[in-house]
């Protein structure tokens, strides 16, 4: 399949992100892992688009750290998939393609349901209520369309299902596998209807997980990731 046209032509970020202080939130988090995670959200919010060109300095000046933990993520989110390096021309942030989508959600298609498959063996009353919980907070968000928090919370949902499967490997596959999936799913979100059409989806996920039903857990999954794929392909 050949790439689209660049996303950034046809998408603009609307969420703006407030300024970033130098301190981290936990005493034993780096600079590196702030940078980090600040140029992750970025790239995730499509503040810094698809397709865009970054440098080392503007992203310090952004962001308000140094050149050298800057320098530490930029490395991580090459190796992440979320950025490359172009020769002769720099830093891009890897435009979207079919193809990437495609691949992306095929790996997926065969990992998340066997987790969520786990899940619904493994779980315990604490890990139900934590579920419910995050969909409870992303109905009262998705009532009001705040499209960052429904894609953190979506994210949270993701990453508590790996946690609850009780398999450290397969979670830190699917984090990678999801987090290089959430810029698409931020951009899908202009298509009417698809924040409620998510957040039902998880719900069937949930209610088998609740009810302990492996299978019906994993069947849900696998139709929640074609919906992704279908609605992100459209989009594309």
């Amino acid at each position: 399949m050949k790439q689209k046209g660049k996303a950034k032509e046809a998408f603009q970020s609307p969420w703006t992100p407030a300024p970033l202080g130098v301190v981290a939130s936990e005493p034993s988090q780096s600079l590196r892992e702030v940078a980090y995670e600040a140029i992750k959200h970025r790239i995730i919010t499509c503040v810094f688009k698809p397709g865009d060109y970054i440098n080392e300095a503007y992203v310090s000046g952004s962001i308000g750290i140094g050149r050298t933990p800057v320098h530490q993520a930029i490395d991580r989110l090459m190796q992440d998939g979320l950025l490359e390096v172009i020769p002769r021309k720099g830093i891009i942030v890897k435009p979207i393609s079919l193809d990437e989508v495609v691949q992306i959600t095929e790996v997926r298609r065969v990992n998340e349901p066997y987790c969520v498959r786990l899940a619904a063996e493994r779980a315990d009353n604490n890990d139900i209520a934590v579920l419910s919980d995050i969909l409870h907070r992303a109905d009262a968000w998705t009532d009001v369309r705040n499209i960052e928090q429904m894609m953190l919370l979506d994210r949270e949902f993701h990453m508590t299902l790996a946690r609850v499967a009780r398999n450290a490997v397969l979670a830190a596959i699917l984090q990678n596998l999801h987090e290089r999936s959430l810029r698409f799913w931020f951009i899908s979100l202009t298509v009417n209807d698809h924040q409620r059409d998510v957040q039902q989806e998880h719900r069937t996920i949930f209610d088998a997980i609740q009810r302990r039903d492996a299978a019906g857990g994993s069947a849900a999954m696998s139709e929640h990731i074609d919906s992704f794929r279908r609605n992100v392909t459209n989009y594309l």
